[in-house]
C-alpha cells in the first residue's frame, strides 16, 4: 500500500564535493517528496556526457557540493500531494526536460520545451530551487538537472518523470532516458528522415551513433559517419552507418566536398554532434537540412550564407532530439520491445555505484558508449 506520511530515507549516493574531483560514495537523506514530486528508487543509471562536462565545471551552473547523474530508471517510492497519474511501484524514467502538458509549448506539435518549466541547470527543484538531499552532517547537497540519479533515492518533478513498460530490462530504459532518445529522435521525431534519404553524422558518440540507429530505422539508404577515430569506421556499421569518413585523411579535400560528391549534391539531412562552431558550419555546407544537437563547446557564434538560406537550406537546433518526453518515450520502448529499435549494443560496461569513478575513466578514455551503474551490485 501506498505511504501516506512517506518519511526521510537514509541511502548512499555518489557525491562530487569539488569539480573535477573522484565521488565519494556517502550515506545521505534523501527528504520526501513534496506537492507534485515523486520520490524514486533508481535500479540503475548510467554516465552521460553532460554529467562529465558539469563534473569537470569550476563556475556556475557548476555548484558543489552535487549529486549528478540524470540517465536512469527507477521505480516509485512514495508520491507527494497532488501528483496524478503514479503510483508507488511504477516503473518510471526520469527525463531532464519537463514536460507539464499544459502550456503553450507542450500542447504544439512545433515545440518539445516546456515553457513553463523551463529547462535550466539550477541547483535545487525546479518550483522552489531547495534541495531534497542532506549528507551526514545535515549540510545540503545540490541536485542536477532535476534528477540526480547517483543515489539510490531521488526527488524528481511530476513533470520529469515518465512512466515505462515493467517489460523494459532497466539498462535499456536508462537509455531513453537521455542519450539514446536524444540522438534517435532528432533523425525520427525533429528531421524526420524519410525512408531513401541520404544522411550525414559529424561526431560518433553515443548520441551520433543513436541518430544513426535513428535514421536506420526511418529506412535512410545512406549513412554517413564523420569521425576522426578510425576506429569508429567498424563500431558505426554496428548502427547502420554504410561510409566512413576520416577528415584526417582526405588530402585536399574538405569534409563537405566529399559528402556532396557522395550524395549527388549534398545529404538530405546532416547531424552535427560535437558541438563545435566551424563543423556546424561544415555540416551546412554538406546538406540540405542541418540538424544541431552538440552544445557549443566555447559558444563560438555560427556563421552560415545567408544566400544558400535564400535557397532552402536550413538549421534546426535539436534539445532532446525534439521529443516530447511523456509522450514519446513510451513509443521508442514500444519500438524496442517489438525488436524495431535495438538499444543493447550501446551498453558497454556495467559497474557497481562504488565503483562509479570507473565509469568516469572508461568514459574519458573513450573505452565506453553507456556504462550502466547499478545501485544493488
Amino acid at each position: 500500500m501506498e505511504d501516506k506520511c512517506p518519511e526521510p530515507i537514509r541511502c548512499k549516493a555518489a557525491v562530487c564535493r569539488a569539480a573535477g574531483e573522484p565521488l565519494t560514495v556517502e550515506e545521505v537523506v534523501v527528504d520526501p517528496p513534496k506537492a507534485y514530486e515523486l520520490r524514486i528508487k533508481i535500479v540503475c543509471t548510467s554516465l552521460c556526457h553532460s554529467d562529465v562536462t558539469f563534473w569537470r565545471m569550476k563556475d556556475f551552473p557548476g555548484v558543489f557540493p552535487r549529486i549528478f547523474g540524470h540517465e536512469a530508471f527507477g521505480v516509485v517510492e512514495s508520491v507527494g500531494e497532488q501528483v496524478d497519474g503514479f503510483a508507488a511501484g511504477d516503473s518510471v524514467v526520469p527525463t531532464f526536460l519537463s514536460q507539464c502538458s499544459e502550456c503553450a509549448d507542450c500542447r504544439s506539435s512545433r515545440s518539445n520545451v516546456c515553457s513553463k518549466y523551463r529547462f535550466a541547470v539550477r541547483p535545487g527543484m525546479p518550483r522552489d530551487d531547495t534541495t531534497r538531499f542532506r549528507d551526514a552532517d545535515g549540510s545540503p547537497l545540490h541536485h542536477f538537472l532535476g534528477v540526480s540519479s547517483f543515489s539510490e533515492y531521488t526527488v524528481v518533478d511530476v513533470t520529469q518523470v515518465v512512466k515505462v513498460d515493467p517489460a523494459l530490462p532497466p539498462p535499456t530504459a536508462c537509455l531513453l532516458s537521455c542519450g539514446a532518445t536524444t540522438g534517435v529522435g532528432a533523425a525520427w521525431k525533429l528531421a524526420k528522415v524519410e525512408p531513401g534519404s541520404s544522411v550525414a553524422i559529424f561526431g560518433l558518440g553515443a548520441v551520433g551513433l543513436a541518430v544513426a540507429e535513428g535514421a536506420r530505422i526511418c529506412g535512410a539508404s545512406k549513412i554517413i559517419g564523420v569521425d576522426l577515430n578510425p576506429e569508429k569506421d567498424e563500431l558505426g556499421k554496428k548502427f547502420g552507418v554504410t561510409h566512413f569518413i576520416n577528415p584526417k585523411e582526405l588530402g585536399e579535400k574538405t569534409v563537405s566536398q566529399v559528402i556532396v560528391e557522395m550524395t549527388d549534391g549534398g545529404a538530405d539531412y546532416c547531424f552535427e554532434c560535437v558541438g563545435l562552431a566551424a563543423l556546424m558550419s561544415d555540416a551546412f555546407q554538406s546538406s540540405r537540412a542541418t540538424i544541431i544537437l552538440g552544445v557549443e563547446m566555447h559558444d563560438a557564434p555560427l556563421s552560415i550564407p545567408s544566400r544558400e538560406i535564400l535557397h532552402g537550406k536550413c538549421v534546426m537546433g535539436s534539445l532532446f532530439g525534439g521529443v516530447k518526453p511523456k509522450q514519446d518515450i513510451p513509443i521508442l520502448a514500444e519500438k524496442y520491445l517489438n525488436k524495431e529499435l535495438e538499444l543493447d549494443k550501446f551498453i558497454t560496461h556495467e559497474v557497481a555505484l562504488k565503483d562509479i569513478n570507473t565509469a568516469f575513466d572508461l568514459l574519458l578514455q573513450g573505452k565506453s558508449l553507456r556504462c550502466t551503474i547499478w545501485m544493488d551490485k
